[in-house]
């Protein structure tokens, strides 16, 4: 069997999709589909064609064939097992079966087609399994596009950090600037009203006339007398700078010389409030976001099992504008029966209980406004607790054993498919070391902090492609026990409670405000002991 080419075709000749599976001209694969339907006799209840080279085996859909051309030496009866496959796929990836919603899902039959068809030779497939392969995901690409994300999320942080700083400089270069004139206008004040008092006979004119001298003179002396007593705001440091002692040069060197060593050095920046708040205020997008965030505690035994559970979530309102405040939230909830509720006590808990709506007591107030830097307004609590080992997320086994003067150390983990984990770092003790640890193997990338003799084990993204893997290595020979307890961080975008926020309901009528949901799973303990 070989099939020369899959196409769609009108019954006025005209081609919608092709495929070849063996090398033809294009003039040829137009010669052949435009002869197609002058070989259609009217009446004929015939499903193929011959002609002296080639055989058309055809079915009509709609208003148009769907066409297999192959050589006259095929499998006539594999051939429309083949047409009967592709008539299958057809309507599973076109919404419409005219012209238009061909055309529109072209690329998609196309890849359809290759699924079935492999160098002119039917794949053993069905209809489901070319749908699995033409969805599968690409884990290098979600990767990639994680990678990318992270680098234009960094870059847009440097530049708001960087613009926060120019601005607060200018802010702090005004401030001097009018305390330095200010200065100068009060001290020119006083000496004028001191060279009034020497003259004995001064108006109202000649008082106006000392002032202007007093200040002009005054302001001259500042700026042509090098040395002399400045005025206060000159000496004094701006606000914001803090006070400078003289061991922070020395401070620097000690520093500097650490990081010559090889220490990894990492410098506490308090940010100021204007970075705080503009920050802060650029997070709030829409009138109104929920946040709904879990924190997760596990603790596993190091020889199976797990000792400790505990899931606690909570939903937090933030509404930016006044007139957007009287509101009931409408939740949905995944139906996890392990999951136990807990609304704010303002909020109505019949209301809640009854049809899952969330407002406050009294429905002719409004929630609260967010202020800059505020979490919000807490709505509902819950809390999960349970001894079922299937539920953790992320499990570590951790293999030691002594060869000699060394330990070799192998370590796996093995993520349930519930959730999809990023930004994994898996925190290993190790003994005190003079060098870093011999790392034979790992599915990812490694960091050695020597300061606190840890290794850690990231890995960017968890999902189906890596649902397991492995780390190891090798350090001097030392006790099992120096390499626990092991901790584990990794955030998830989905949760255990799968609360969604379904709609906003305004009380005042009108079209409801737009609204954002997040949700966030973040481990807060999460250890092997």
């Amino acid at each position: 069997m070989v099939v020369l080419a899959a196409s769609i075709v009108s019954k006025n000749g005209k081609v919608l999709v092709s495929r070849q599976f063996v090398d033809m001209s294009r003039i040829r694969i137009e010669g052949l589909l435009a002869a197609f339907p002058k070989l259609i006799g009217s009446g004929k209840q015939h499903t193929y064609v011959e002609t002296e080279n080639v055989r058309y085996v055809y079915q009509p859909i709609e208003a148009m064939y769907l066409l297999l051309v192959t050589n006259k030496q095929s499998n006539i009866l594999e051939d429309l097992d083949t047409l009967r496959l592709l008539s299958k796929l057809v309507p599973e990836y076109t919404m419409s079966l005219d012209e238009e919603g061909i055309c529109q899902t072209a690329f998609e039959l196309i890849f359809a087609f290759d699924e079935v068809i492999s160098l002119g030779h039917k794949e053993n497939v069905t209809v489901a399994q070319v749908k699995q392969y033409c969805e599968m995901e690409s884990h290098e690409e979600k990767l990639h596009k994680l990678v990318l994300q992270n680098k234009i999320d960094e870059t847009k942080r440097r530049m708001k950090e960087e613009a926060s700083k120019i601005d607060q400089m200018k802010i702090e270069k005004n401030r001097g600037n009018k305390g330095g004139f200010m200065s100068s206008m009060g001290s020119g004040r006083i000496e004028s009203s001191l060279n009034d008092m020497s003259i004995s006979s001064g108006g109202g004119g000649g008082f106006g006339s000392g002032s202007g001298f007093g200040l002009t003179s005054d302001v001259d002396s500042f700026s042509s007398k090098p040395k002399g007593r400045q005025p206060s705001s000159a000496t004094a440091p701006p606000k914001g700078l803090g006070m400078k002692l003289g061991k922070t040069q020395r401070t620097n060197q000690f520093l500097e010389s650490l990081k010559a060593e090889g220490e990894m050095i990492v410098e506490d920046v308090q940010p100021s409030k204007s970075t705080q708040y503009t920050s802060a205020a650029q997070k709030l997008t829409d009138p109104v976001t929920l946040t709904a965030e879990e924190k997760l505690n596990v603790t596993l035994k190091r020889d199976g099992g797990m000792s400790h559970f505990d899931v606690q979530g909570h939903l937090s309102l933030q509404i930016l504008n006044q007139e957007d405040g009287l509101i009931q939230v409408q939740i949905e909830t995944g139906g996890n029966p392990g999951v136990i509720f807990k609304t704010h006590p303002n909020v109505n808990k019949e209301l809640f209980a009854n049809e899952n709506i969330l407002g406050l007591r009294d429905p002719s107030r409004p929630f609260p406004t967010c202020q800059t830097g505020d979490a919000g307004v807490g709505l509902l609590k819950w809390r999960m607790q349970s001894v079922d080992e299937s539920m953790v997320p992320l499990t570590i086994n951790c293999w030691p054993s002594e060869s000699g003067n060394e330990t070799y150390v192998s370590i796996e983990y093995e993520a349930s498919s519930m959730f999809d984990l990023r930004n994994v770092v898996i925190a290993v003790p190790l003994p005190a070391l003079r060098e870093a640890p011999n790392v034979r193997q790992i599915d990812g990338e490694w960091k050695y902090d020597a300061r606190n003799s840890i290794l850690e084990w990231s890995i960017l993204l968890i999902d189906n492609s890596n649902r397991s893997g492995s780390m190891e290595f090798v350090v001097p020979s030392g006790d099992s026990s120096a390499f626990f307890p092991i901790t584990v961080q990794f955030s998830a975008t989905s949760t255990y409670s799968e609360l969604k926020v379904a709609n906003i309901l305004p009380l005042k009528g009108g079209a409801p405000p737009k609204f954002s949901q997040r949700t966030q799973l973040i481990t807060e303990n999460y250890q092997v002991v």
